[in-house]
Parts: C-alpha cells; structure tokens; sequence
C-alpha cells in the first residue's frame, strides 16, 4: 500500500482545524475535496480516522494512533522538498558592502561560472546567519577563534588608499608612506569599537601612528566627502569607489608598507549548496599572500600568508 501524502496532509489539517470547512479554506480546497481525500486516506488504512458531528471532526482512536506517524511523514516530506530546493536556490553571498574587494571577487566568479548568485549586504556578525542557513558564504574579517562549524579560507587583501582634501599638503602628492601619516587624524564615523573593520584601523593606529577619530553621527558617504573636502587636515581611509564623487576630495595611495585589509571567505561545515565548492575553488584559485611591501596588523598575519594558506 502507498499513501498519499496530500491525504494525510489533508488528514492532519482537519485534525488540526477541527473542521473540514475550514482545513479546506486552509488547504485552498472545496469541502467536497478534502472529504474525499479523507474518505480514500482511511480506504486505504481500512480505519476510520476522524468521528464527524455537527460540532467539527476529533480523531478516532486509530487517528490518534496514526496521527505523530502522519506528522513524521510530512515532516520528512517537507524536508526532503527543502532540501532539493535549496540546492537549486541561488548561492547567497554576504560581500559585507557592495563597494568592497569581496564584490569584484564574486563578480568575477559570476562571470566565470555562471552560478547564480544572491548578493547580501549586512553589518558584520555574519557567524549566526552561516550558522542558521540565511546565507551560504560570508567575507569579513576574523582574528579570534571561530564559532563551533565555521570554517574559513583566506579571500582577498584589499589595498587601503587615504582621501583627502585639495588643500590637504598631501593632495599633490601620487603616494605617500605610512609612517607620514603620523600625527594625521583619520575622520572615520561609523568605526563603532565592536566591529571588525574599527579594531583593525586601532592596529594601524597603534603601529604608525595616525589618529584615528569615530565621533559624530553617521550621515552618510557625502556628508564624510563633504566635511573632508572642507578640511585641509583631516584625512580618511577608504577608496573614491567607496565614497560619492566630490570635486575637492582626491585619493592618495599609501605605500611603505600598503595596509591591507584581510578579507576570509567563511561557511559552515554543514551546508550542501552545490555551487559552494565552486567559489572556495576560485578564491583559492585567485589569492595571493601577503607579501613584502605590505601591511597587516600581527593577529592577521598567520593566515595570510602562504603558509597559512597552505595550512587553511
């Protein structure tokens, strides 16, 4: 005998409603289906499983015997359809920010693949959605030990350029050291103490010496490109890509060493999406080391290097 799983979904709406009027207003079925569906459920059983009255419809003793059987059989059913769907689903990508190396990464494996993709955007604490399934893969920076499942390659190690003012006394410069950044205040609102990308600027700040200043309120990229371009002081870290056009703001590289900052790409253990093996095969494909010439604060550099690579 093979049960038809419709009718026993149909069985336990009607359990689960008390009433075959509105199981069918449930299941978008006329009454008239769903009691056949149940009249051909308990065919197949040989039982009766629901006593009708006026009043609604409750379990017989033999439905109340089936019934956590007819729970486990959907239960199973909807996850083996989950399932199959998410495979077929889009990759979901958590790039952190659109304006960030992760996103030429992604679209360069887009372009090579030709695996659909769904780009995500969130603040950071990517750990919990990896975890839960909202997301497939995440890029963010990770220093300290990672949660119970996460499991992390190196991605990318994104150049970190400085804006400036026209009037700035580095504006007319191509490149400028590291170490001439001493002394200077980077304006960066937003590089709240707990997220990833504010304790790396705090290395930075620490080894060279530059200010790094987070007051005031978060208004938005020309508001940051606004008051730089006011200020023939103030200097910040980010790439014109990162920042709306502004005819007094220029970039300026920094070299001697570069900072750089070190993006990973992280998933968890257990996630099947077919195309995940394809993108941690072409990150690992396309990375490059840390290398002479750059910066990393210290607790970054295990990972990123060759070594580190080879050991991830």
């Amino acid at each position: 005998m093979e049960l038809d799983l419709g009718a026993v979904r149909t069985f336990l709406a009607v359990v689960d409603d008390g009433h075959f009027t509105e199981a069918a207003d449930r299941l978008g079925m006329t009454q008239q289906a769903v009691s056949k569906r149940i009249a051909r459920l308990e065919a197949d059983l040989d039982v009766v499983l629901l006593h009708r009255s006026r009043t609604g419809a409750v379990p017989t003793e033999d439905g109340t015997a089936f019934l956590p059987h007819a729970r486990a059989l959907i239960s199973l059913a909807d996850q083996a359809t989950a399932m199959l769907r998410a495979r077929r689903r889009p990759l979901r990508i958590d790039v952190l920010a659109r304006v960030a190396a992760p996103i030429d990464v992604v679209r360069a494996f887009y372009e090579a693949t030709d695996v659909d993709v769904d780009i995500v955007v969130s603040r950071g604490s990517n750990a919990t959605a990896l975890a839960g399934g909202s997301v497939d893969v995440a890029f963010g920076r990770v220093t300290g030990p990672l949660p119970p499942g996460i499991e992390r390659i190196p991605a990318c190690l994104e150049p970190i350029p400085i804006l400036v003012s026209r009037r700035h006394r580095l504006a007319r410069r191509k490149s400028v050291s590291t170490h001439e950044l001493a002394g200077l205040t980077a304006w960066m609102p937003g590089n709240t103490g707990d997220s990833e990308w504010a304790e790396y600027y705090r290395h930075l700040s620490a080894e060279f010496g530059v200010r790094i200043d987070s007051s005031g309120p978060v208004f938005g990229g020309e508001h940051v490109m606004d008051t730089i371009g006011a200020s023939p002081e103030l200097i910040t870290f980010g790439t014109t890509r990162q920042f709306p056009v502004h005819p007094d703001v220029v970039q300026v590289a920094v070299t001697g060493p570069t900072p750089v900052y070190p993006w990973s790409l992280l998933w968890h253990e257990a996630n099947r999406h077919p195309s995940l093996p394809l993108l941690i095969g072409h990150v690992q494909g396309r990375y490059r080391p840390w290398a002479e010439g750059q910066w990393l604060p210290v607790p970054d550099r295990p990972l990123f290097t060759a070594e580190g690579q080879t050991r991830a």
